[in-house]
């Protein structure tokens, strides 16, 4: 069946999955667009949001795979059917387009302030050229530098640099004066990402081969470390564990995630999350687009989350932030009526064993125990129902 409307104000999500090459590195949906019916694929995407998307969402956020590898034409298409559909352009605080060096110019970034892009998402992951080919990257280091020069011209006030740290071979090496480089370019949003070895990847492919080492838990924290320290100093706060922002530039989008509030995903594979039901879309391109075509919606799979595990969830996701969460707000977002609170009951022990601290009515990490951060986010976890799946829809 169709899926329904969300509620208005909803943020929304749209997944390209098209790149130019899969990096080695990426668990997400993406695929070589060498081939592919991209403009089959964004007509199914146009008519998914006609179908789905919430009206005026209060952010949107366009990622993939490699957005900015579409055409001006392509990107008009596209932008103007969401406008159309939402009315984004009016209600949005925050628009966000994902780019890769390669693929970004001054025309293409002009063109998306115009079509009510507000910020930009530039993908360098590194600067050492040996990483990047390591990574399976295709561009450059001066390609990074000169689409983020290209941005500014173009008069894109608002931008993110992905960088990813921790790579095999690279320890004791020069994380550090690349990261100043980046700084020096005074971006207002660094997202930087230790590197995860995520499965069906070729980097776990060859992590089990014994063709590259993961750098050691030691190495890996200094360098978290050292990442905070130097973001800090050039004015950038860290407000989530590999995030940091200048003030009033965090990314409104992902805060939304964190805080674990609703939220419309369409494209294929995307996912979405509204009032505890999560669903996730079709990966197959052909059946993402037979499936919305025929107007019976990309749904492949959804759960509900109730009870302790949607509370649960809510404090394994808000403990990823400076803010951490507070006990009562976690409650209203996850619906709890409860009058004993676990999460609060099992916060207090953390707190007591210095894993967490009570601040202003929030529990947030320490700075000490940043290193156990996925481990202590988990304590709050509870095993969520078994998804249901369309057996039409078991392709990957």
């Amino acid at each position: 069946m169709p899926q329904e409307r969300a509620p208005s104000g909803t943020s929304l999500y749209v997944h390209l999955p098209f790149c130019q090459a899969k990096c080695h590195y990426c668990d997400f949906f993406s695929l070589p667009a060498e081939g592919q019916d991209i403009g089959g694929t964004l007509d199914a995407i146009v008519a998914e949001s006609a179908q789905r998307s919430p009206r005026s969402p209060r952010t949107l956020f366009i990622g993939g795979g490699t957005p900015s590898l579409l055409s001006i034409a392509e990107l008009r298409y596209l932008l103007d059917a969401l406008e159309e559909h939402t009315g984004f352009r009016a209600s949005s605080s925050e628009t966000t387009l994902e780019c890769n060096p390669e693929s970004l110019d001054r025309d293409k970034a002009a063109a998306l302030l115009d079509l009510g892009v507000t910020r930009l998402s530039i993908g360098f992951q590194s600067l050492d050229p040996k990483v990047l080919e390591l990574f399976g990257r295709v561009h450059t280091t001066d390609q990074s530098l000169r689409a983020y020069d290209a941005a500014r011209q173009a008069g894109v006030r608002s931008l993110n640099i992905d960088m990813i740290f921790a790579a095999p071979g690279t320890e004791g090496s020069s994380w550090g004066t690349a990261l100043g480089r980046v700084l020096d370019l005074e971006p207002e949003h660094l997202s930087a990402y230790n590197l995860a070895f995520e499965e069906d990847t070729v980097f776990s492919r060859w992590l089990d081969q014994g063709r590259i080492k993961r750098m050691g838990d030691d190495a890996e924290l200094e360098l978290l470390y050292q990442t905070r320290a130097a973001a800090r100093a050039a004015g950038l706060e860290p407000y989530e564990i590999s995030n940091f922002a200048r003030a009033g530039e965090e990314c409104a989008h992902n805060l939304g995630y964190w805080a674990n509030k609703s939220y419309v995903g369409i494209g294929p594979s995307a996912v979405s999350c509204v009032q505890g039901r999560r669903a996730g879309n079709a990966k197959a391109l052909q059946t993402y687009r037979r499936r919305v075509g025929e107007g019976t919606g990309a749904e492949a799979w959804s759960e509900q989350l109730e009870g302790a595990a949607r509370l649960g969830e809510t404090w394994w996701l808000g403990l990823r932030t400076q803010r951490g969460v507070k006990p009562s707000e976690a409650r209203e977002t996850a619906g709890w009526q409860e009058h004993h609170d676990p999460a609060e009951t099992r916060a207090r022990a953390l707190a007591g064993e210095g894993l967490l601290e009570e601040s202003r009515g929030c529990f947030c990490l320490t700075e000490q125990s940043l290193a156990l951060a996925d481990h202590i986010s988990a304590e709050f976890l509870v095993a969520p129902p078994t998804p249901s799946r369309s057996s039409s829809l078991s392709a990957p």
